[in-house]
């Protein structure tokens, strides 16, 4: 890796370093992460793999993340809402999941709470797309550096701590970020990254997901 934080993969693209020249991570560097996403499954499939990632590396997840879909009814929280204890019971012997009895309980109950957040808002992209940072709130230039202080923010507190008031769980303001960077709310993809300007075009053309009538 450069100062920069780029390094050039075999195809000679310059991309950011935590792709690492992994072939697991190449497509998920290139075409997902930050790229702007509206479907409701998604964001709550990644709000909660983010959730299962805490003390773990997401190359982890990542390769395990089709046996999570499969585990977890790909992630349709209306499904996973009614899993009752046999349903634990099942994923903690699950050995192709991170067996973590805590998380696999915290991704049931914050999929009951993703129906009361789609109630509400109208949709769960309605929801989180109105907490998307504005130009003031993110630095001028995106270099390495500048991303090693980003790990979480004001605005990835205060979401945290508005879904922990809902009842969400494993929603700690780093997890948050993490989320926010996935899921295109932000464009974390350092300067020089032959990505960035294709995430830039895609946030711009980004039709924002509005709250219904009367949502807070």
């Amino acid at each position: 890796m450069s100062n920069s934080g780029l390094i050039e993969g075999e195809d000679s693209q310059l991309r950011c370093f935590w792709y690492g020249n992994k072939d697991d991570y190449l497509h998920y560097h290139d075409r997902e992460w930050g790229r702007p996403v509206d479907d409701d499954t998604r964001l709550f499939e990644k709000i909660c793999l983010e959730g299962f990632q805490s003390g773990l590396s997401w190359l982890t997840i990542l390769r395990k993340r089709e046996n999570f879909r499969a585990a977890f009814a790909g992630f349709d929280f209306e499904k996973v809402a009614g899993f009752g204890d046999a349903d634990v019971e099942r994923l903690v012997t699950d050995a192709g999941i991170i067996r973590h009895r805590g998380k696999i309980t915290s991704t049931i109950n914050n999929a009951k709470r993703a129906l009361e957040l789609r109630d509400e808002f109208g949709s769960l992209a309605a929801y989180f797309w109105s907490h998307e940072p504005g130009p003031e709130d993110r630095p001028a230039r995106l270099d390495h550096a500048t991303l090693m202080t980003l790990g979480k923010t004001e605005i990835s507190t205060a979401i945290s701590k508005d879904l922990k008031k809902r009842g969400w769980s494993f929603v700690g303001p780093t997890t948050v970020y993490a989320f926010m960077q996935a899921m295109g709310l932000v464009n974390d993809h350092i300067g020089g990254c032959f990505v960035r300007d294709e995430v830039e075009a895609e946030r711009r053309a980004f039709q924002r997901p509005q709250p219904k009538a009367g949502a807070r």
